[in-house]
């Protein structure tokens, strides 16, 4: 018995800001499903946003970063629960966002049922980080972190290595602008957590 063999390749779709291509929640949780590869998110009027795969720099820095995130949030396990770039959160507009870093506090985690922990975690983080990348645009960067912070966010980190600049959100407040910081405090809301920028940021 002989076999037919698909010999058909997989082919990228780049999708034009100009066309936004809108999906529902329930389209949008199967084609997150069926493109793990891609770092796909939704915006609250639900336009589909397609991140490839990060480069090699930015990658080594994000995994610097949830490290150091993982590290603190192991020895404070009681307080939350971290979650590196992979985890996609539906905000309370609607949106569906993956930080590329963030954190939950316990008590909110807890309220989560097993099947809601398993897929998108229909929560805002308490706190967040966005690392921009040689190809990010920073406005859209500073739009995302305005609306965590709108969801409920506590804090958030903007952190652009290439200027060695960082850009701090506090719930209700103004946004701080650090130049050049050697480190960074997770303040009240991740109580002791410090973040070295010394190998995150060029030399």
């Amino acid at each position: 018995m002989v076999q037919s063999v698909d010999h058909r390749k997989s082919l990228a779709l780049n999708i034009p800001e100009e066309l936004a291509l809108q999906v529902t929640p329930a389209q949008f949780a199967v084609l997150a499903a069926e493109n793990r590869d891609l770092r796909l998110e939704r915006t609250a009027t639900g336009v589909l946003i397609v991140n490839p795969p990060t480069g090699g720099e930015t990658g080594n820095r994000n995994a610097k970063i949830i490290t150091q995130l993982g590290v603190w949030g192991e020895a404070n396990d009681t307080l939350g629960i971290a979650f590196d770039s992979s985890t996609g959160f539906e905000l309370p507009n609607g949106a569906n966002r993956s930080p590329d870093a963030s954190w939950l506090a316990r008590e909110r985690w807890q309220t989560l049922t097993p099947k809601q922990r398993q897929g998108f975690i229909p929560l805002c983080p308490d706190f967040v980080v966005e690392l921009r990348s040689p190809t990010d645009s920073l406005k859209k960067l500073q739009e995302k972190m305005q609306e965590y912070m709108e969801n409920g966010a506590k804090l958030g980190w903007l952190i652009d290595p290439k200027n060695q600049r960082v850009e701090i959100y506090r719930s209700g407040q103004a946004v701080e602008v650090l130049e050049n910081p050697s480190t960074l405090s997770g303040e009240t809301v991740l109580p002791g957590f410090t973040l070295s920028l010394q190998r995150i940021f060029p030399s």
